[in-house]
């Protein structure tokens, strides 16, 4: 069967363990991938019970990244919640319990201790400064390393619908200051805080220094928009496909309201 991002991300850090990007990326994609929580009976409204266990290294939960892997290890029929890798992060850290991820069912088997679970919240949980800054000069990217390219390049792939593009530019203020901007172009209502998250994480991931990059939004008809595309690298947000159905409510599909643990 086809390895997934997390089985990829995970080889890659143990063929190399002294590479510390090799394990940001991995720390990154368990963030960003759907992980299915095992409970110890199903959900109740917006209150889920996982199955605690204790190797003997701390209390600690067991996530799937794929249903088929949680149903291998469970031996039979079981309750799972399928929340996404930062929900899942933020809640084990107010418990102070650690995570097993795919244990004994896949290469990527890994144990993360609650320590280590309240430094991936806290990481996930960054944001950076959105431009508020007059901007007196807009030029093409320069000095950035690709690493942070390749970051932007899968993170913004992620952010469906949430805004139609994103220009990476250089700047200068009116003060003449110079840095970097990631500009989201056409970002839907309520998808800035998302937006500036999931650019900080790019930042933070790809092991560059937090201030090296702001973000700022701008409406499709701005006019500085057409100078940003001169000059700009461009990044296309995928977009969602219509559909009529109904809104999910299953415990985390709702960022605005994350599952309660019991």
């Amino acid at each position: 069967m086809t390895d997934t991002a997390l089985d990829l991300a995970h080889a890659a850090m143990q063929a190399a363990p002294e590479d510390d990007a090799l394990r940001l990326r991995f720390f990154e994609r368990l963030g960003d991938a759907e992980l299915f929580l095992l409970l110890e009976a199903e959900a109740v409204g917006d209150q889920v019970t996982p199955q605690v266990f204790d190797p003997g290294t701390g209390p600690l939960v067991l996530v799937f990244d794929r249903e088929d892997r949680l149903a291998s290890f469970a031996g039979a029929a079981a309750d799972y919640a399928a929340l996404s890798g930062r929900i899942v992060a933020g809640l084990l850290a107010e418990q102070g319990l650690g995570l097993g991820l795919n244990l004994d069912v896949a290469p990527s088997s890994f144990l993360l201790d609650a320590d280590g679970v309240r430094w991936l919240a806290q990481t996930l949980d960054n944001a950076p400064d959105t431009v508020e800054a007059r901007l007196a000069e807009v030029t093409a990217p320069t000095g950035l390393p690709d690493a942070l390219i390749a970051a932007l390049d899968t993170k913004l792939a992620t952010a469906t619908g949430l805004a139609q593009m994103a220009y990476l530019v250089g700047t200068a203020d009116t003060e003449g200051k110079r840095g970097h901007m990631l500009a989201l172009v056409g970002a839907t209502p309520g998808a800035q805080e998302a937006l500036a998250r999931a650019a900080a994480e790019a930042l933070t991931f790809s092991g560059i220094e937090a201030g090296a990059m702001d973000v700022g939004f701008f409406d499709a008809n701005d006019p500085v928009t057409e100078r940003l595309a001169r000059v700009g690298l461009r990044f296309d947000l995928p977009q969602p496909a219509p559909t009529t159905a109904p809104e999910p409510t299953a415990p985390g599909s709702d960022p605005n309201r994350p599952p309660r643990l019991r």
